[in-house]
C-alpha cells in the first residue's frame, strides 16, 4: 500500500479528463483501507473520493484531497434457496464481469444490465438501471465501512431507499459509507424481460427462437454496442441524464403537440419521458464544439473526444439542460457526478 502525491487520474476515469489528485491510493483489502483511513497525512483534507470504475464522474478541476481506488476482488455464492442463488461480489468487481459470471452459471436476473460500466461498488449508490431492470430489482444486501464510526454495517434493500437512480448513499449519506460489497438475490428459475426498448427486435435479428439468460445479454451487448461509443476510443460516462418524470397532464399536452413523444407509465400520476428525444428535439445530436460534443448515435451521452475539460463537457451540459427547459418547459437532472 502506498499513498502517492500529484497524480494524474485521466486514466481512472471514462471521460479521460486529465486533473491531478493530491493524494492517491489503492486498497485491495479491507484492512488496507481501514489502515489509510487512519493515515495522519490525510487527515489534513476533509476531500474524499472512493474511485471504483471511474464511469460516472466528470471531473471538472484537479481533486484537493485523497482519492482511493477500489480493488477489492471475489464473487462467492453464498447462500441459496428454492427460488434464489445469494451471490456476494466485492465492490472493486467490473460489474460486466460480474454479469458474465453470473450467466455463465445460470444465475438468472442482471441480463438486462449487460455491459454497464463501472464496478459492483456503484450499482447501489446509482441503482443503475437499463432496459427493464433496476439493482434494486436483484439486490439483497451490502456491507459498508461507515468512515466515522470507524465499523461495518449491514444494509438491506429496505434500508438503502431506492429510487429512480438514487439510494440513500447518494443523498442522506452521501461520502458517509465505503461499500465493501454487495449480495445479489438471483433467480434459479428466470423471469426474462424482453419488453423493453429494442430487445425482442434485435432478438429476432439474431435469429433467436428459444429465449435464454445468455442470447438476451447478447442481444443487451449488440444493442448496447450499436448506439454507445466505447470509451477506451472516445471518452464518455454513458447517459449523462436521467429520463426526466412528468406528470400525466403534462405528457399529454406534449404529445398532443408534437405526436408520439417517447414515454412509459412511471406509475399511474405520472410519465418518465425520453430524455435522449428531448435533446434531440432540441438539435444537440451530433454537435461538436471543440472536443467536447453530443454523441451522434444516442444523444443522451456527452463525449470526449480526445482533448477536452471537464468543464467544457459541464458547460455543454449546461446549454443541453437550458435549451429543453425552454422549449419543453421540463428540466433534466444530470446522471453523471460532477466532481
Amino acid at each position: 500500500m502506498q499513498i502517492q502525491e500529484n497524480i494524474s487520474l485521466k486514466a481512472y476515469n471514462t471521460f479521460g479528463i486529465d486533473v491531478k489528485s493530491r493524494y492517491f491510493a489503492r486498497f485491495n483489502t479491507t484492512d488496507e483501507l481501514f489502515e489509510l483511513i487512519s493515515d495522519s497525512r490525510l487527515n489534513t483534507t476533509n476531500s474524499r473520493l472512493i474511485l471504483g470504475g471511474g464511469s460516472n464522474i466528470l471531473f471538472t478541476k484537479d481533486f484537493d484531497g485523497i482519492v482511493l481506488k477500489n480493488e477489492l476482488k471475489g464473487i462467492e455464492l453464498v447462500n441459496e434457496d428454492d427460488e434464489y442463488y445469494y451471490v456476494k461480489a466485492a465492490a472493486g468487481e467490473v460489474w460486466h464481469s460480474f454479469v458474465l459470471h453470473c450467466i455463465q452459471q445460470n444465475y438468472a436476473g442482471v441480463e438486462n444490465l449487460s455491459l454497464i460500466p463501472g464496478n459492483v461498488g456503484a450499482t447501489p449508490i446509482q441503482n443503475i438501471g437499463a432496459y427493464g431492470v433496476e439493482i434494486k430489482d436483484v439486490f439483497y444486501s451490502l456491507e459498508a465501512y461507515h468512515i466515522h464510526d470507524k465499523i461495518v454495517q449491514t444494509f438491506y434493500l429496505n434500508d438503502c431507499a431506492f429510487d429512480y437512480r438514487e439510494s440513500i448513499f447518494k443523498n442522506k449519506w452521501k461520502d458517509q459509507f465505503i461499500i465493501l460489497n454487495v449480495t445479489y438475490q438471483l433467480r434459479k428459475n428466470s423471469k426474462l424481460n424482453t419488453s423493453y426498448g429494442s430487445i425482442q427486435q434485435e432478438l429476432d435479428k439474431m435469429g433467436i427462437t428459444e429465449l435464454s439468460i445468455q442470447n438476451i445479454s447478447q442481444a443487451i451487448i449488440n444493442i448496447r454496442s450499436s448506439k454507445l461509443p466505447d470509451p477506451k476510443i472516445v471518452g464518455n460516462a454513458g447517459s449523462f441524464f436521467k429520463n426526466p418524470i412528468v406528470s400525466k397532464f403534462k405528457w399529454h399536452v406534449l404529445n398532443e403537440e408534437y405526436k408520439k413523444v417517447p414515454a412509459h407509465s412511471s406509475d399511474q400520476y405520472n410519465y418518465k419521458i425520453a430524455a435522449a428525444w428531448l435533446i434531440e428535439q432540441c438539435n444537440w445530436k451530433g454537435y461538436r464544439k471543440g472536443d467536447a460534443g453530443c454523441n451522434p448515435l444516442q444523444p443522451l451521452v456527452l463525449v470526449n473526444y480526445g482533448n477536452a475539460n471537464g468543464k467544457e463537457i459541464y458547460d455543454l451540459s449546461e446549454e443541453i439542460i437550458q435549451s429543453v427547459r425552454n422549449k419543453f418547459g421540463i428540466e433534466l437532472e444530470r446522471e453523471v457526478n460532477i466532481i
